[in-house]
């Protein structure tokens, strides 16, 4: 007999049930939609509304790890269905033997889950506030948008800010104790669930490991234990994504004891360790400066992981009119480098995320800035579509293409 949960509205989750009983369904639990759903032992399938608000990740990851089949009812979130990997609904007043027909059809409903390796993002910009953060955040929130179990790691050791930016209190574990977890060798998927804090938004939930809460514990984030925190995300969740300082240890290797710890040990470990790297600079001749003299290093470190440049908060004030072009030719004459991605300045939409202790995302959904951010999560995307390509310095589609190959040639 199959066993399914209910989670629908009153008073069609009753009717529903009555149904499924009919149809000789053992019907486990009958539960409002937004209640948690306890997926106990020997449920093979449950029936929810096909609603962005119900299909979580932590929903869906749940039921991947079950074995646990979604029937979904209602069709206005067809793009979302699709995206997850799911079947399309069933009608929202379907009978129960709809239902069953659906359970017990010759190909099971798939659930989401990417078969793409796992990976870590690592966000870095050089001094100055070139918005990294920011664009961590938004890094993030897009790349759950698109149906990838996300992690947001907040790993400066100098500066640490997604706690602040996203409403988070000091008082939560975070990033220093998985890193101790670590090195006594009891980090695993669960204990970093434990220790992360799960935050609504737009895109789904959210999995976030705040970093330090005073910056004289930098020395509790070691390169051995960054490496192994990050390899433990791997096998945790689909992207994670770090947010990192701006110093490497170059510098401190040539005056400093070689054996004592390193400040900005938790950077250089997680661009060593990460699949890709964005680095983020800021569109003005000091911002621009800064990065061209510590890129050269930073390829050093992430080789050979693929470095996508960002330039951040483009407007023609510091610039001129055609701030674009000359970022794009001074990039190209001084560093090499051709493919660039722009992402437009919009104080506005920036001063009502910080108001809001929230993703820009969530407080300006039209915004410039997160319509570019998300061309630049396509472009990290396994399933390799193309985006549009208005904000790219030759157009989207090269950016696209050569990081993709980059990608995939870490994958075999």
């Amino acid at each position: 007999m199959t066993s399914v949960i209910v989670a629908l509205p009153a008073p069609r989750a009753g009717e529903l049930a009555a149904e499924l009983e009919a149809e000789d369904v053992r019907v486990v639990a009958v539960v409002r939609p937004d209640a948690p759903i306890e997926l106990v032992p020997g449920i093979e399938a449950i029936v929810v509304p096909a609603a962005r608000s119900v299909l979580t990740s932590a929903l869906i990851a749940a039921c991947d790890r079950a074995g646990v089949r979604i029937v979904t009812l209602g069709g206005a979130e067809t793009r979302l269905l699709g995206r997850l990997g799911l079947a399309a609904a069933l009608p929202a007043d379907a009978a129960g033997w709809e239902v069953v027909a659906a359970l017990t059809a010759e190909s099971p409903i798939p659930v989401a889950r990417s078969t793409e390796r796992h990976r870590v993002i690592a966000v870095w910009g050089p001094q100055g506030a070139p918005g990294r953060s920011t664009i961590a955040i938004q890094l993030a929130v897009e790349l759950s948008r698109a149906g990838r179990g996300t992690a947001l790691v907040d790993a400066d050791s100098v500066a640490p800010s997604l706690a602040l930016l996203l409403g988070l209190g000091d008082d939560s574990p975070g990033l220093a104790a998985a890193c101790r977890r670590a090195e006594l060798g009891g980090l695993d998927a669960a204990e970093l669930t434990r220790l992360a804090t799960t935050i609504s938004t737009s895109a789904g939930d959210l999995e976030v490991l705040p970093g330090l809460n005073r910056p004289s514990r930098w020395p509790e984030l070691s390169s051995m234990r960054m490496r192994e925190t990050l390899r433990a995300c791997r096998e945790w969740i689909d992207d994670t994504v770090v947010d990192v300082g701006a110093a490497f240890d170059a510098d401190e290797e040539v005056t400093s004891d070689l054996a004592g710890p390193r400040r900005h040990a938790a950077t250089s470990a997680t661009l060593q360790e990460a699949d890709a790297v964005i680095a983020v600079a800021s569109a003005d001749p000091v911002g621009i400066s800064r990065f061209l003299r510590d890129h050269a290093e930073l390829r050093r470190l992430a080789t050979p992981s693929p470095v996508l440049v960002v330039v951040n908060q483009v407007r023609p004030g510091s610039l001129g009119l055609d701030a674009r072009g000359q970022v794009r030719r001074t990039l190209e004459r001084f560093a090499g480098i051709t493919d660039v991605a722009f992402v437009p300045f919009d104080q506005r939409a920036a001063d009502a995320a910080l108001l809001h202790a929230r993703p820009i995302a969530d407080v300006a959904p039209r915004s410039s800035l997160v319509a570019a951010v998300r061309r630049l999560a396509a472009s990290l995307s396994p399933d390799g579509v193309d985006v549009a390509t208005g904000d790219s310095s030759r157009g989207s589609s090269p950016v696209v293409r050569r990081l993709r190959s980059a990608l995939a040639a870490r994958e075999v």
